[in-house]
């Protein structure tokens, strides 16, 4: 058993291997279940659910707002939908999101709407500096009110309106606030309707698409979406496949690590989440999906993986909304690959769990590669598959889990000696992830 906080160190390379390994269920995909679920009629039932720290604050916040979700064995879930606008609280409940940023816009999405609620907002460190700013100017749109006024980190508090209307909404690159328009509209008077120049990723839509009452997708130049409020939820039969971000990281490892080949069993391979798969197959990676099939709207496979060699990546900002969460460890990949990378339209991960630009360069630069960037861009001059057995790695606590998980890759790779603190914020996506690297050889020792 694992303590409940833990630093990381690791001081050996690993050796190559070949290898068949499932990763933890999509945690995107989890945590839309949860919440369409508990809006939904009648009791829904999500198998092979990530079970995981921000799934976890999930549950818990759906149970503060009266939701029924019952465990059936290992993975497996009920919940106990009323419907539309069933979702109610204590005046002043505190609704606690964790490290989640998907939970916190997309359950603020489905109150923003729901009558009477009156709820204190509020996450951990590294969510509480997440700017709310685009959130909050969405929902007040809707009727919300958010306290206190022109403030936009947590903690805050939400106020619904009980006469919401519907909207129109150019969409960005973000997901999740598309999808929290997508819930808001649910349960406004009136039609809202979201336009997508940049296709970002559709699990919401696709979780919906069966309640043709309810939402209708038209694709064209520009993808439409309309949703009709007020309408009637069907209840879900839902099984999560493998996370496509997780499966990434044993990717990287795999394409970098000279004579490793892996196999990793069935991925969602939902075309709007596997950017970061074409980006290295269009840079020469060996990369194949076999055993391709369709259940709920979603794609899933299996992923071969094979070491390659690669050329630097060259990514415009086409590929970022269909591999935003990927980004740290295509850093890595770029940092080993020789030859400069350019990755552009990136300005949003300064906005996630920490500052994903600055801080892989500071990672980066701890092994002697250098790098430049803008507010938008940024360029690595990689040097290939360097060792830096004489280098050290220092990660702070940053509470994010893909640089923790970045940096991992890096040090197995590199030899470089590794710490990072407080590494179990690698759970709130990942429970798995030391565990499979353990199979795959990697060595490294848990500190208190």
């Amino acid at each position: 058993m694992l303590p409940k906080s833990f630093n990381l160190t690791i001081n050996t390379k690993i050796k190559s291997f070949k290898k068949v390994i499932e990763v933890d269920p999509d945690k995107s995909i989890s945590i839309r279940s949860f919440l369409i679920g508990a809006i939904s009629y009648n009791v829904s039932s999500v198998k092979n659910v990530l079970e995981s720290e921000d799934v976890f604050s999930t549950i818990k916040c759906l149970k503060s707002l009266g939701v029924q979700i019952k465990k059936q064995k290992s993975k497996n879930y009920l919940i106990y939908g009323k419907g539309l606008g069933s979702l109610f609280a204590k005046k002043n409940t505190t609704l606690n999101f964790g490290n989640s940023g998907t939970l916190a816009r997309l359950l603020i999405g489905v109150l923003s709407t729901t009558p009477d609620i009156q709820v204190k907002l509020k996450g951990d460190n590294s969510l509480n500096k997440r700017s709310m700013e685009k959130l909050i100017s969405l929902m007040s749109n809707f009727g919300a009110t958010f306290l206190p006024k022109n403030r936009f980190f947590f903690p805050l508090k939400l106020n619904s309106t009980d006469l919401p209307t519907g909207i129109k909404y150019e969409a960005g690159v973000s997901a999740q606030l598309k999808s929290a328009v997508i819930f808001a509209g649910l349960n406004s008077y009136g039609d809202t309707e979201i336009r997508e120049k940049e296709r970002s990723r559709d699990h919401t839509e696709n979780l919906l698409k069966k309640n043709s009452q309810s939402i209708k997708i038209i694709n064209g130049k520009y993808k439409r979406i309309k949703i009709f409020g007020k309408r009637y939820l069907n209840p879900m039969n839902i099984n999560v496949p493998g996370d496509p971000s997780s499966a990434a990281f044993f990717s990287a490892l795999t394409l970098l690590n000279k004579g490793s080949s892996i196999k990793i069993k069935n991925v969602g391979l939902n075309p709007t989440r596997i950017g970061f798969y074409e980006i290295l197959k269009s840079r020469g990676a060996n990369i194949k999906f076999v055993n391709l099939k369709k259940k709920n709207n979603e794609m899933s496979g299996d992923v071969l993986v094979f070491n390659s060699k690669i050329k630097p990546i060259i990514a415009s900002r086409r590929y970022y909304v269909n591999s935003t969460d990927e980004y740290p460890i295509l850093f890595v990949i770029a940092a080993l690959t020789k030859g400069i990378s350019i990755f552009k339209g990136i300005e949003d991960l300064a906005n996630k769990e920490s500052n994903r630009i600055t801080e892989m360069q500071k990672i980066l630069s701890q092994i002697g590669i250098k790098t430049s960037s803008s507010k938008d861009k940024l360029k690595i001059f990689g040097k290939g598959l360097l060792d830096a057995s004489n280098k050290k790695i220092n990660v702070s606590n940053l509470g994010d889990h893909r640089i923790c998980m970045s940096s991992f890759i890096l040090a197995v790779l590199t030899g470089a000696k590794l710490k990072i603190k407080n590494f179990e914020t690698v759970f709130t996506s990942s429970p798995s992830f030391l565990k499979i690297m353990k199979l795959l050889g990697a060595k490294f020792e848990i500190q208190k």
